[in-house]
């Protein structure tokens, strides 16, 4: 599948630990157990996204978009001042692959990534409008926040989807 996003001037590219608020296209590459998480707000067309990589700070500030709890909280601040209300968000959640075989007793970080960042936003009340969680496979996400918003998801076993 063809997107012209890399083509986009204003178009925004987050790395591991970043967050961003914004009207402008957005996007996240090599998702393994890491979550992208995009908070929607039709009604501004503005759109929050935040590469989580672990699901609790346990009291770190320094980079609120690399745990969940900071990343969900710091998201919600950002588009609060840009004028969008708790009840005209929607979620989207991409990644939390297994990407390494785990012993019955290991813990599986994409797996307690995902499982955190949903109990955030059920938490909220913020609904889930779609989730592509868990699996063996890396994907990138990017992100139109325009009207009803455009996904596009980029998986490592050379599929994709566009939503």
């Amino acid at each position: 599948m063809e997107n012209n996003f890399f083509g986009e001037e204003t178009a925004i590219i987050l790395g591991l630990g970043e967050l961003r608020v914004g009207m402008c296209p957005m996007g996240t590459i090599g998702l393994g157990s890491c979550i992208a998480l995009i908070l929607h707000d039709q009604r501004r067309s503005l759109a929050g996204l935040a590469h989580i990589m672990l699901p609790e700070s346990r009291g770190s500030t320094d980079r609120p978009g690399k745990f969940a709890d900071t990343a969900m909280s710091a998201l919600l601040e950002e588009m609060g001042k840009a004028g969008s209300i708790k009840s005209s968000i929607a979620a989207i959640v991409v990644g939390g692959a297994s990407m390494f075989e785990f012993s019955a007793n290991s813990l599986n970080i994409g797996e307690r990534n995902a499982a955190a960042v949903k109990e955030l936003l059920q938490e909220q009340g913020i609904r889930i409008e779609h989730e592509e969680t868990g699996g063996k496979v890396g994907r990138s996400v990017y992100y139109w926040p325009e009207g009803k918003g455009r996904l596009i998801i980029k998986r490592a076993d050379g599929t994709c989807d566009a939503l």
